[in-house]
């Protein structure tokens, strides 16, 4: 067992503790749960620093409780958001809940006795609480003036916030007073922008109760350049491979700066203070070599997707970025081919025009209508100073058409020169 608190600490994943705590956890098994957003039907990299802070905890030998919230799912919390969020609808909360569920699954363990993870949704409470009880026995107790102190509501007062979203501080706080009174839950978990409503929370324990209750928070995750954690020019990282294919998944990882792979070791992996500290030094010697990016997206990317998804993304990486043999590109799925050239030039040719192609030439410029060489001598100068591969084989003859294995039995890779790519589809 490792103390959860000095484990945070090394990581740097503690922001702020609420005094109590630390004795808290040194004295008893202790229970403490982290909300999770199910506004979408995945959770993104974001998520990630929450799900490992429940990892560690429960190493460490405490219960964790995994908060999804059905029931604020429907309201929208304030904090960090400029505008109001979109409330959907019950149906698509629901099939939400289930793949958040599916995910979290992949890194507690819901089954080792009495520390087991639990999976809690605040809509089986809710449900049953009228508006009126809600802000008879639970409103009374918070003021108005103490709510509009939160930085999570000041910074919304100009450009304006709705009742229900001003009201999302006293359903989070009702949730930690509900597992505190039902699950002996006596810490809430999460990023440091939810501290405002976790010390809510705690508060609401206090008055209604009588009872002590804790909260710590961590850093939010920020990259050395300045742009933010999680997002490409896609969009976010998701944890779901039909948002995020498993080989873009590993190639954000991999492309981290040296800066900020420091960093994600620690929070990103389970991997000793010795383990890391020996890669740093293994790195800093030959940093060419990017091993801290080349661990953390294999720590990472088999425990997200699994050991088979981590080996087809490593295989395609070489594909793109090595001098792979033309056998290794035929083993390639279609999902990890296409996603790989996602955004590159896409070409559709009959299959007849394939068949009837002479030489590589007419075949580069005429049968592929231009796209990759509008010229035939432009295309007979790029093959003569050896900078075309048909499906990553170089092309040696102008005058001979080599012989083409489709890619999945419909495909053909053509690379000009190292960096321009064009898959083309024959149908």
């Amino acid at each position: 067992m490792k103390d959860f608190f000095e484990e945070l600490k090394w990581r740097g994943m503690v922001h702020d503790i609420m005094p109590g705590a630390e004795d808290q956890l040194k004295k008893e098994m202790t229970t403490a749960y982290i909300g999770f957003d199910p506004t979408a039907d995945s959770l993104h990299i974001g998520s990630l620093v929450q799900i490992m802070i429940l990892v560690h905890f429960q190493k460490a030998g405490h219960k964790p409780l995994a908060l999804v919230g059905g029931a604020t799912g429907m309201v929208g919390d304030p904090s960090g958001k400029s505008k109001e969020r979109n409330l959907l609808s019950m149906e698509r909360l629901q099939h939400n809940l289930d793949c958040v569920q599916a995910q979290l699954e992949k890194f507690l363990d819901f089954d080792c006795g009495e520390n087991s993870a639990e999976m809690v949704n605040n809509y089986d409470w809710f449900k049953d609480i009228s508006f009126l009880d809600f802000i008879r026995d639970v409103g009374k107790h918070i003021t108005v003036n103490y709510m509009m102190a939160k930085d999570s509501v000041k910074t919304r007062l100009e450009t304006g916030i709705s009742f229900t979203e001003f009201s999302y501080q006293l359903v989070q706080g009702y949730d930690f007073y509900h597992l505190y009174k039902n699950k002996n839950c006596k810490i809430q978990l999460g990023g440091s922008d939810q501290w405002g409503n976790i010390v809510t929370g705690t508060e609401l324990i206090r008055r209604m109760d009588g009872g002590e209750a804790y909260a710590i928070t961590t850093p939010l995750i920020k990259k050395a350049d300045g742009t933010k954690f999680g997002k490409t020019e896609g969009g976010n990282v998701w944890l779901d491979k039909k948002r995020t294919s498993p080989y873009k998944f590993y190639q954000y990882w991999i492309n981290s700066s040296d800066e900020d792979a420091k960093n994600y070791i620690r929070i990103f992996t389970l991997k000793s203070k010795e383990e890391i500290e020996d890669l740093e030094k293994e790195h800093d010697e030959a940093p060419h070599l990017r091993l801290l990016q080349k661990a953390i997206a294999e720590d990472i990317t088999s425990r997200v997707h699994s050991k088979e998804e981590l080996d087809k993304a490593i295989h395609a990486s070489k594909i793109l970025f090595g001098k792979s043999a033309t056998d290794e590109i035929n083993n390639i799925d279609e999902d990890t081919l296409l996603s790989v050239f996602e955004g590159v030039p896409k070409i559709d040719i009959p299959k007849a025009d394939l068949e009837s192609v002479l030489n590589p030439i007419d075949f580069l410029s005429e049968i592929t209508l231009g796209e990759i060489f509008q010229s035939k001598g432009e295309a007979r100068r790029m093959i003569q100073g050896g900078g075309v591969s048909i499906n990553k084989a170089k092309v040696q003859k102008i005058e001979e058409m080599p012989e083409i294995n489709l890619l999945q039995e419909k495909y053909i890779l053509v690379q000009r020169g190292k960096k321009n790519y064009y898959l083309i589809e024959v149908k």
